[in-house]
């Protein structure tokens, strides 16, 4: 059974750094695409951050330049450290893991395993 669990959000300020984190279980994810999307109140959910399985990143671009995604093969985690934050990234952080071979994530719930979330909150 596959199973992502994330950690790391909290209450922030604004311009503060947060790491979030997203630890796989249930299967080796080297070879499956993998990234972060995020839902604010009363939004649909957005994707923040992806990537590859060989190691090639994509950003929304409202946060281009501020987070950075990452992975650790050796221990199945992700990670997305998030600099400069604003009140607008104010959201539930959600890890997302693509459930075929060699595929990149998408926004589509059959396309992914899901963990449960994470709340982030930056305040001005």
């Amino acid at each position: 059974q596959v199973q992502l669990g994330e950690s790391g959000g909290g209450l922030v300020q604004a311009g503060a750094s947060l790491r979030l984190s997203c630890v796989a279980s249930g299967r080796t994810f080297s070879n499956y695409g993998m990234g972060w999307f995020r839902q604010a109140p009363g939004k649909e959910r957005e994707f923040v951050a992806g990537i590859r399985w060989s190691g090639t990143t994509s950003y929304t671009d409202s946060v281009k330049g501020r987070f950075t995604i990452s992975r650790d093969n050796a221990k199945n985690t992700l990670y997305l450290h998030m600099n400069t934050l604003k009140p607008e990234d104010t959201a539930v952080y959600y890890c997302a893991a693509a459930q075929r071979w060699y595929s990149d994530v998408t926004n589509r719930n059959e396309d992914n395993y899901w963990g449960q979330g994470t709340q982030v909150t930056v305040s001005s």
